[in-house]
């Protein structure tokens, strides 16, 4: 079975970075996007960051741009959201997720059939 596993969440002071890395069980997704959401307690599953199959296109919701950036590399199946300037606002449940659909990196939780377990990320004020 697929799977897809994230690490690197933790605990950090406002202002700290972070890097996330999310590696999947085979490769199946090297010709499909990826991208990571996050859910904070209480509110909906939001996107983060998507890229595209080649690595060369990435989405950004607006919260984040210029603070966090996503990369792949498709020879170890991994893709990486490196967080800088982390902010309160930040703090969740960060998960990665792989498409079987396209090679675009979309926005939508529609478009991801696989889904890690989740890493946490809290930042603290």
């Amino acid at each position: 079975q697929v799977r897809l596993v994230e690490s690197g969440g933790g605990l950090v002071q406002a202002g700290g970075s972070l890097r996330l890395s999310c590696a999947a069980s085979e490769r199946t997704f090297d010709s499909y996007a990826m991208g990571w959401f996050r859910q904070a307690p209480g509110k909906e599953r939001e996107f983060v960051a998507a890229v595209s199959w080649d690595g060369v296109d990435t989405n950004y919701a607006d919260s984040v741009k210029g603070r966090f950036a996503i990369s792949r590399r498709s020879a170890e199946s991994t893709v990486y959201l490196q967080m800088y300037n982390l902010k309160p606002e930040d703090t969740a449940v960060y998960y990665c997720a792989a498409s079987t659909i396209t090679g675009t990196a979309t926005t939508s939780t529609a478009w991801y059939a696989y889904w890690g377990q989740g890493t946490q990320v809290s930042v603290s004020s």
